[in-house]
This record gives C-alpha cells, structure tokens and sequence, in this order.
C-alpha cells in the first residue's frame, strides 16, 4: 500500500479533448490540480487527445477516430485490429461502440503496467473493461457525471420522427452496458446530489457506494473585468444549439416575449447551431434572426470577456447532472438567471435568481427583473462570486478527489 503523500494515478478517458465536451474539461482540470497538490498523473486517453499541462503525463490508445474523418473509408490494414472492426461497422449501422472499444484497450495496457499505479480513476467509460480492472484487484475509482438515460429520454420526447427516433435509441445503445457496468461498480463519485440520485434510479447501483465531489472552475480564466462596461442590452448564454436538454428553446421564446417591450435587447449565443436543424428554424419562426449572434469556436477568454460584456447570462437547461456553464458566469462575476434543471437548484443555489425548468415566461420576467433592478444585479453578482470561491475551485474539488482514492485504496 502506498504512503500517505505521493499518489500515482491513472486518469482515463475515451474522448479528452477540452473541445469534444465536459468531460475533456473535467479531465485537464483535475489532473492539473492534483499534479499541483504533488501527485504524479497519467491520462490514458482514446482520440480526440487532450491538452494536458506539463508534468502530466500522456498515454494514447488510438481507434479509428471516426467522427473525425471526413468519410467512412478506411484500410484493410485498420480493419485487421476487431477492435477497430466493431467500430467501423457500429459507426456504419449508428451505433457509438468508442466505450466499449476503450475500455478493452484500457484494461490491456493498464494489466500490463498495473505496477506503475495506485489509483485507476475511470472518467465516465463504464465499459466491460473498466470492470474487469476491478476484478483484477486494481483500485477503481469512477466518475458518473450523469446518466445520458436522461439525455436519451429528452432526445426522444423533443422529436415526433419515428425514424429519427430508432436512430437516437440506436446511438445511445451503449447504454445498457453503462448501466450493467455501473450496478457492479464499488465506488463511484458523480457531481452532484441530484446526479447520485438518478444514477442510483437509472443505473440500480446502491446509493451507498456513490460519493460526491463537485466539478472546479478555472477561477484564473472566469474571473470579473470591472474595467469593461457592460452592455445593458446585452443578454449572453452558452448552449448546445441543437440538444434539447440545454433548453435552447426555452431560452428563445423567453427571449421573443422580452422584446415585446424591449425591442433593443440582443442575445449572444457561445454555441453553434446545426445548419437546417431545429434552432435554426425555431429562431425564424420567433423571427429573432436580427437579434441573436453566434459565437463558435470561442476561447476561454472570448467567453469571459463576453461576460464582461453583457448584463446578465442565462442557463436554461431542463436538466444539468452539474452545470459547468453556470459555475462558469457566476466565477466570471455576471448575474445569472437559471432554471431548476436537474443539479442547477443544488450548484447554483443563492448565486443566481432561477426559475422553473422550461416556463419560458417564468425565465424572460426574472431576466427583466435583473436587467430593471442594478441592486439586485450586483447582489447576484457577488454571490455567485462567493459561492464558487467556497465549492468550485479545482484545489478544493481536487482534495475531495483525492480523499475518495484513498478510501477505495483502504478498501482494497
């Protein structure tokens, strides 16, 4: 058993670029912040790699990368590995076989160097590999950042298509593996009460083994600029254009109604929208196309910069297993105006005014109540600021973490 100091950790992912979604965020950060406390990290990590910071180490298990390549083609030479085989024809038939396949990739390299480790800590694969490691007798610690059954069940309310919907159940058909992995699982740790308990519900895992340690905010890149004025037209969001379940579409009508009597206001979209999809037609039946901006492809500092610009920042998301992006505007110091969504209650708290999940009219007069009342703006402003210095930084989150290592290390 290692000394209580110096862990050595494996950090696992299937997809770690910061730009492939949440979980790539979630990887660089934690693993900078636990290289900062003096722990030796190692991401072991399928494409598309992650951006990691010096003094943590790589490792690259590759697949075919399918979702990068412009088309299906690839080599006979590619198709000798089954494991990339099984991708190819899940990709072709809509499947996403990425777990699955990393997790037997995983397990592999990791029996093999199992010596160079104290830790295992899984990302969110909840693949047949990843249990097999615990078998093993490796300590396995993984993250749940929530069960994408509830991503599923939105996805297929939100289209009346029956094609379209054979296709969605078809994609999240790794599902079923997800939850039989996580039902035999000894410790996982997910973000968010909210989180723990549909994990518990969707997943049947006992509540008992499930531990929560939030995700952390970057509080050197969201932070306030009180030297750049504020825009008080100005409303910004950051929302997957074309996912249900960041209610975009709520946001939308929200919006409309608030122009009724203030026909200046603007939104700024840090997102970008499908080309024919939903929003887009949604926007021209609103007819709002003059009043919205996309943002694609924003840095870090574009993002808090717009922030800084405008007057208030929105989230209205009919369910968050955490809400990064409402950690994210209240670090910066912008009201913020969320739903109930899923975790948002619990994450954002008295850090923002929040309104019920979905009523868009709900959402536009709490928006005008912050744009009408300079008080209760700066209010916002300041709690928020408070509430993510005390729970969200990564130091603090990173901690947590590392007392969860050390409780399945004892364990085993």
């Amino acid at each position: 058993m290692p000394q209580r100091g110096r862990l050595r950790v494996a950090l696992l992912g299937y997809r770690s670029a910061p730009f492939s979604g949440g979980q790539g965020v979630y990887l660089r950060y934690l693993s900078q912040a636990l290289t900062a406390m003096g722990h030796q990290v190692t991401v072991i990590s399928g494409p598309p790699y992650p951006d990691l910071v010096s003094g943590v180490a790589l490792v690259k298990l590759p697949s075919l990368d399918l979702y990068a390549r412009e088309s299906m083609m690839v080599s006979a030479a590619e198709l000798r590995d089954p494991l990339a085989r099984k991708e190819w024809v899940s990709k072709l038939t809509g499947g996403f076989a990425e777990p699955w396949t990393f997790g037997e990739r995983a397990r592999d390299w990791l029996l093999a160097h199992a010596d160079q480790f104290d830790v295992v800590h899984d990302n969110q694969t909840l693949a047949d590999g990843i249990l097999d490691l615990q078998r093993a007798g490796l300590p396995v610690v993984t993250t749940i950042h929530h069960p994408i059954t509830r991503d599923l069940r939105v996805a297929l309310s939100a289209e009346p298509v029956g094609w379209r919907r054979l296709l969605a159940r078809r994609w999240h058909s790794f599902l079923s593996m997800q939850a039989r992995v996580a039902s035999q699982l000894h410790h996982i740790v997910t973000v968010s009460q909210v989180s723990a308990t549909d994990i518990a519900t969707d997943f049947g895992v006992l509540p008992s083994v499930i531990r929560v340690v939030p995700n952390g905010v970057d509080t050197s890149l969201f932070r306030p600029l009180p030297q750049i004025r504020r825009d008080p037209q100005q409303i910004v969001a950051t929302a997957s254009a074309d996912a249900p379940l960041k209610g975009l579409h709520v946001l939308l009508r929200a919006l409309k109604q608030l122009r009724e009597e203030r026909p200046q206001q603007r939104l700024v979209l840090i997102a970008r929208p499908k080309p024919g999809g939903d929003t887009e037609a949604l926007i021209r039946q609103l007819d709002l196309a003059d009043c919205i901006r996309f943002v694609g492809d924003a840095s870090h500092d574009d993002i808090n910069r717009l922030y800084a610009e405008s007057a208030v920042a929105v989230v209205p998301s009919l369910y968050e297993g955490f809400g990064l992006p409402a950690v994210e505007a209240m670090a910066a110091g912008i009201p913020l105006v969320s739903s109930d969504g899923g975790a948002l209650k619990e994450v954002v708290s008295d850090g923002g005014l929040q309104v019920s999940a979905g009523d868009h009219a709900a959402l536009a007069e709490a928006i005008a109540r912050v744009l009408d009342d300079p008080a209760l703006a700066a209010a916002l402003s300041e709690r928020g600021l408070q509430r993510v210095h005390e729970h969200f930084c990564w130091s603090v989150c990173a901690r947590q973490m590392v007392h969860q290592y050390w409780r399945r290390i004892d364990a085993c």
